[in-house]
């Protein structure tokens, strides 16, 4: 097994010799709008992923694709030659969908760019939705009435107090 620095140095060599070969060798009006983004390798190094992107419409992705399908075995000699690596691997071209996705949450971040736009304007002009100020103040007056009479209170512990004295005796001697 190769160790995965080896494969990434690789990897980064099949990609820079594809680009090229598809640049200089391969002559095909098809592969002209062709961009190779990445390549990995398997850790044996007997299979290697090329990701391409394609500027242009679905036509063009279904041309280009045909287009690498038969460049092919052009494209692995050449990857062959030039890595001097034992056994040549196996090229897999596969479209990179990192641009559609980078667009589409570049698009996702200009709705919600939008939205707290709207939502600062609606604030801006919002009024609150019930008094000015909510919270009760000292200036009331109406604070003891719904505390209750602090002496209700008092009244009420010493009650507590002598039904428990009642409860253990009437002598007090808790039998």
């Amino acid at each position: 097994m190769a160790d995965t620095a080896r494969a990434r140095r690789l990897a980064k060599r099949i990609a820079q010799i594809v680009a090229s070969g598809l640049e200089y060798e391969v002559k095909d009006p098809r592969l002209a709008m062709v961009t190779i983004t990445d390549a990995r390798l398997t850790a044996d190094l007997r299979d290697a992923t090329v990701y391409y992107t394609v500027f242009g419409d679905n036509a063009d992705h279904a041309s280009t694709e045909a287009a690498l399908a038969s460049a092919n075995g052009v494209l692995r000699s050449r990857v062959g030659a030039q890595t001097g690596v034992r056994f040549t691997p196996t090229l897999t071209f596969v479209a990179d969908t990192v641009p559609d996705d980078a667009r589409r949450m570049e698009e996702l971040l200009a709705q919600a760019k939008e939205a707290d736009a709207e939502v600062a304007r609606l604030a801006s002009t919002a009024a609150p939705a019930g008094d000015a100020d909510p919270y009760r103040s000292s200036e009331d007056g109406d604070d003891a009435t719904d505390l209750g009479d602090e002496g209700d209170l008092e009244e009420d512990t010493v009650d507590l107090d002598d039904d428990a004295g009642e409860r253990s005796g009437q002598d007090g001697s808790g039998r």
